[in-house]
């Protein structure tokens, strides 16, 4: 669809639609009696062609309602229109007299499944209704991810990533922080592996890239790290620690630092001997102990030259432990790379067996 046609559809709904569709969406009182009242006019609609002719709309209809009620609105909202569906369903009943045995088996039907939509809706922690709650975290994870984009790189560089979730979700405990300075000349990221699988990892991997998001850029690599640290002590996680592997890099000269946090080893392609090296960098993972040391390493990217990051989940399996794995992907890679590094994390990681751990790899290239 053209961006002309979009525009005009976007013209063509109302100014209130969208308000109210706004409203919804954030949650808001008035957006719940909005809600409440268009559902409830659907209740009173059929209650009245339920009076009118019960064969055509029988007390099940009254699980359309029910349902959007469960989808739309918060619990004592939806409790308000189970208790205006619950007068209508009895009323209606009355009306129609004599409890044949399909009517009794119909009433004790919507008992249970009314019971089980109120149980259900005080089970929401978040206090919102189902979409409406997956819509707040896919909109929170939507804007922490973009600034795991790595930004537009002048020209000579280039970089290139890819991940791969273990669970399929949508929230992996994996994840990419990266800021340019203002100036263009600076390029900071950091990769983070949050302890653990699943939504439990990935939920805290949102709160662990928020704050880093917030401090990249305005602190030092030691003392990001340090602040970080501090930041995973307070929290208090079952699992509560992280690896983590820091790069600068100046743009302009290709001199870069590495800083390492129990994070597997980076690798640096060197382009004139032909193979990845193992940097040195080493430390104490994140949410350990207070005041852990780090090594730093520097070096310089020379034309041709890169440096490759990337997740556990990339070097170990059942079948090989770390260190292994991270010579088998040393010498895979060095394959790749020799042939060119287009795609090439999307290549290596089509390379890795799935396990139960997320996967993702990095490369900043200088090209010269």
């Amino acid at each position: 669809m053209s961006s002309r046609r979009i525009e005009r559809a976007r013209r063509a709904v109302p100014d209130y639609v969208n308000d109210s569709i706004m409203r919804w969406r954030s949650g808001s009182r008035e957006g719940q009696l909005t809600v409440l009242a268009v559902v409830s006019g659907i209740d009173v609609a059929f209650f009245v062609l339920s009076m009118y002719d019960y064969n055509r709309m029988p007390i099940s209809g009254f699980y359309v309602p029910l349902l959007l009620g469960m989808l739309l609105l918060r619990f004592w909202p939806l409790v308000s229109l189970v208790s205006l569906t619950a007068v209508f369903i009895a009323v209606t009943l009355v009306h129609q007299g004599e409890m044949t045995l399909p009517r009794t088996t119909s009433v004790c039907l919507m008992a249970v499944s009314i019971s089980l939509i109120v149980y259900q809706a005080s089970r929401h922690r978040s206090g919102l209704p189902g979409p409406l709650g997956q819509a707040m975290l896919v909109d929170l994870r939507d804007r922490l991810q973009s600034q795991s984009r790595v930004p537009d790189l002048p020209p000579g560089w280039r970089s290139q990533s890819a991940m791969r979730t273990a669970s399929g979700i949508n929230f992996a405990g994996d994840f990419l922080v990266a800021n340019l300075s203002k100036d263009g000349r600076r390029l900071e990221m950091i990769l983070v592996d949050v302890c653990g699988k699943g939504v439990g990892a990935g939920s805290q991997s949102l709160q662990f890239a928020g704050a880093l998001g917030g401090l990249i850029g305005a602190l030092p690599p030691i003392g990001l790290f340090s602040a970080a640290n501090d930041f995973l002590l307070r929290q208090q996680w079952h699992e509560g620690f992280a690896t983590a592997v820091h790069v600068l890099i100046d743009l302009e000269t290709g001199e870069y630092s590495i800083l390492n946090a129990g994070h597997p080893p980076a690798m640096r392609w060197d382009a004139v001997g032909g193979a990845w090296s193992i940097d040195g960098a080493r430390g104490l993972a994140l949410g350990i102990e207070e005041q852990p040391e780090f090594e730093q390493t520097v070096g310089r990217l020379s034309d041709g030259d890169a440096l490759m990051f990337y997740t556990d989940g990339v070097v170990e399996s059942p079948s090989r432990d770390v260190g292994a794995g991270i010579q088998w992907l040393r010498e895979a890679a060095g394959h790749i790379a020799a042939v060119g590094l287009d795609d090439a994390p999307q290549r290596i990681l089509s390379l890795v067996t799935a396990g139960g751990d997320d996967r993702a790899v990095l490369i900043v290239e200088r090209r010269g």
